[in-house]
């Protein structure tokens, strides 16, 4: 039976508070880092809050597959509703004790997001959406910025170094040299930025699945745009970008045209 929207964001939004009270218990608590295959950092911080939420999401809607940064996938082949599930995104802020990291969940229907949920339990900041009921910031209706050009624009990433990774660094350095400022805040944070209207720009050169599944909807409610650096909206292209559909024509032009020296 199709659950109502309402329904599944409400609880999106419990459980996700429930982990964040969860990752409170450990941050600036000299908790262990470990290093996973990958090479990135994971925390008992991470491995527990992941649990809750798989634990409630199984509690409450057995049926439903779940994808997680840390435990994987669970799969249902008859299932149309899949959680995306991120514990700590971010996890580099958290252990050092900086505020900027997240709990992310999102909800794909035949396999588009339609609900989703990023909470900030350090700084007391939540997000979500779900298609057609807005997006609300702490209870405020969110919108991005109305500011129309690059030009006037704060733009964020989460690594500068890493924006030379692969075949974005021309690209980042056509933004870069574009807009009025440039900050590094990444992770979550910097796509809560942008759908808040406090800066206009985030892009990342490389993106897991669970790092962004519920921006999409976030960003539609909110009235802008979530995908890859050619315009298509979606969190399955390896990388991201978030901007105001009023700005994004000017943006996806400026990454995507070719050196004078090369075309």
């Amino acid at each position: 039976m199709q659950q109502p929207l309402r329904t599944l964001l409400d609880f999106a939004n419990e459980t996700a508070y429930l982990a964040g009270r969860v990752t409170q218990r450990y941050y600036q608590a000299n908790v262990a880092v470990n290093i996973k295959a990958d090479g990135t950092v994971v925390t008992k911080a991470d491995q527990e809050s992941e649990k809750l939420i798989r634990s409630r999401i199984e509690q409450y809607f057995p049926d439903h597959a779940i994808l997680g940064e840390e435990y994987g996938e669970k799969q249902y082949s008859t299932s149309k509703y899949r959680w995306i599930v991120d514990p700590i995104d971010g996890t580099q802020s958290f252990i050092h004790g900086v505020p900027l990291f997240a709990v992310l969940i999102g909800l794909e229907i035949d396999e588009q997001v339609a609900v989703g949920v990023a909470h900030f339990p350090a700084l007391g900041e939540t997000i979500s959406a779900a298609n057609g009921e807005g997006c609300y910031w702490n209870n405020i209706r969110a919108h991005v910025s109305e500011v129309g050009s690059l030009a006037e624009s704060l733009v964020l990433c989460n690594d500068p170094q890493a924006m030379y990774q692969g075949v974005h660094g021309d690209a980042w350095d056509r933004i870069k040299t574009t807009c009025k400022v440039r900050r590094g805040w990444g992770d979550a944070y910097g796509y809560l930025l942008v759908a808040t209207g406090r800066a206009e720009l985030m892009l990342d050169p490389q993106m897991n699945v669970w790092d962004c599944g519920p921006f999409p909807t976030i960003f539609q409610e909110a009235g802008g745009y979530f995908g890859d650096w050619k315009g298509n909206i979606g969190i399955y292209a390896g990388e991201a970008l978030a901007t105001s559909k009023k700005l994004l024509p000017e943006v996806l032009d400026i990454i995507n045209r070719k050196d004078e020296t090369t075309a």
